[in-house]
């Protein structure tokens, strides 16, 4: 069976009996509180040591002379690293399990982030950003995998937004706490505050470590913590929804015109949320916003609107048993705001507003995203799927910021640069849009 593979139902295990789907819900509900609250404390870690260098670029550039264009590439280096290792990455993690390669991952990235303060030159940067990269592969990958392997499909995509909900949640914290670090700590022991906000920022990291070792388990059917007959059921759903997803081997998924497409849609939302996010901080502060500290409340805000609309985009999709739709609207949401960005433009509370749109459809998009290739790959390559499906589109991590960078030196304004952004978002509504929605809303 190849990916353009239709199935027979679109109905629950076991013909949609009402007592088998609340007993699935609630066997759902139950992991969810269980290992849902580690990835995301993880992930928020993650986050913040990935895009905390935003911050540091106002005091950074300054201390250290860097350009525009050597910060966007440097920033952008750590999708390199993060690509060329991905694949490979979930590969082991079948392996070994996520339980000790996870949390390898997270020790990893911990140690790098925190070593960072050490840089003095654009190619210590760029090494340093690279090896960032280098040690986070595979965390958001493995952990999509994961689920992926331990929820029923028509769980995925709620759970998958409750976990992503971490990734604005990280800037909700970390903004404002980069910021005050940043302000506050500033000449402390003689360091820059850019400094004590790597090194302190660091820090979750290693509780987040601890936590995956001594609470995550590999395999969630074979756990202590269900009843013998819900680790039953449960490993009957996972199978029969493996049997639904197209077994095709490796050589058919990338012959396949569905997969490279998954990789490109992928490619554009990340391009625009890297191109924001590693860009906002600056974008703020050209609207006239002197202080940092104050800076980070104000960046704070557009990822708490992100927040509440990814969770409830998330469920929709579940409850309407449709994702090509529902990330269509979004990378609509994502353009329409940064369309609105240009035209408030010198007026900062309705630029604010705009970027609370734009921020929410970025940030929305790869939770109800995963659903679909989820749904589509079978479980001989779910793992190498989900990673090449991720490193194509993490390759927009790198350009992102990098292509903002150029122009904004070349152009003297973002005016350019978040054009490119909108392009690249209508972009990627037409490739979704062009997906067959009998195949990814499974």
């Amino acid at each position: 069976m190849d990916l353009n593979a239709t199935r027979s139902s679109d109905h629950p295990v076991d013909g949609g009996d009402s007592n088998d789907a609340a007993r699935e819900t609630r066997i759902s509900r139950h992991l969810a509180l269980r290992i849902l609250p580690i990835f995301m404390f993880a992930y928020v870690a993650a986050y913040v040591d990935r895009i905390n260098v935003s911050f540091a670029k106002l005091q950074m550039v300054v201390d250290l002379g860097f350009s525009d264009a050597v910060f966007g590439f440097g920033a952008g280096t750590f999708a390199l690293g993060y690509v060329v290792f991905e694949v490979p990455s979930n590969m082991i993690l079948q392996r070994v399990g996520a339980k000790r390669w996870l949390t390898r991952i997270i020790l990893s990235w911990a140690i790098v982030s925190a070593l960072t303060t050490f840089i003095a030159t654009p190619k210590q940067f760029y090494v340093m950003r690279y090896l960032l990269g280098v040690a986070e592969a595979g965390l958001v990958p493995g952990i999509v995998y994961y689920i992926s392997q331990s929820f029923p499909r028509y769980h995925r995509a709620r759970v998958l937004s409750t976990f992503y909900a971490a990734l604005p949640l990280s800037g909700l914290i970390g903004s404002p706490l980069s910021g005050f670090i940043m302000e506050y700590f500033d000449g402390i022991a003689g360091l820059s505050g850019w400094k004590w906000m790597l090194v302190v920022e660091a820090l979750p990291a290693f509780v987040a470590a601890l936590l995956c070792w001594k609470y995550l388990e590999d395999d969630v059917t074979q756990s202590r913590h269900e009843s013998e007959a819900d680790r039953a059921y449960l490993s009957r759903t996972l199978a029969q929804d493996r049997a639904l997803a197209a077994s095709a081997s490796n050589d058919q998924m990338f012959g396949s015109w569905i997969f490279w497409t998954f990789g490109v849609i992928y490619f554009l939302d990340v391009f625009g949320i890297y191109g924001y996010t590693l860009w906002a901080p600056t974008m703020i502060k050209s609207l006239g916003v002197g202080r940092d500290f104050v800076i980070g409340l104000i960046a704070a805000l557009p990822n708490a609107v992100a927040m509440i609309v990814m969770i409830t985009v998330g469920q929709s999709a579940d409850r309407h048993r449709e994702r090509r739709l529902h990330t269509a609207a979004l990378f609509l949401l994502a353009a329409a705001g940064l369309m609105l960005a240009l035209v408030w433009h010198g007026n900062l509370w309705l630029t604010v507003l705009a970027l609370c749109i734009a921020n929410a459809g970025l940030l929305s998009v790869p939770p109800v995203f995963w659903g679909m290739p989820t749904a589509v790959l079978g479980p001989s390559n779910a793992a190498s799927g989900i990673a090449w499906i991720s490193a194509i589109g993490n390759i927009g991590g790198f350009f992102g910021p990098y292509v903002v960078g150029v122009l904004k030196q070349s152009s003297g304004s973002f005016a350019l640069p978040v054009s490119c952004m909108i392009v690249c978002l209508l972009a990627g509504l037409g490739l979704t849009l062009v997906l067959p929605k009998h195949i990814v809303n499974r």
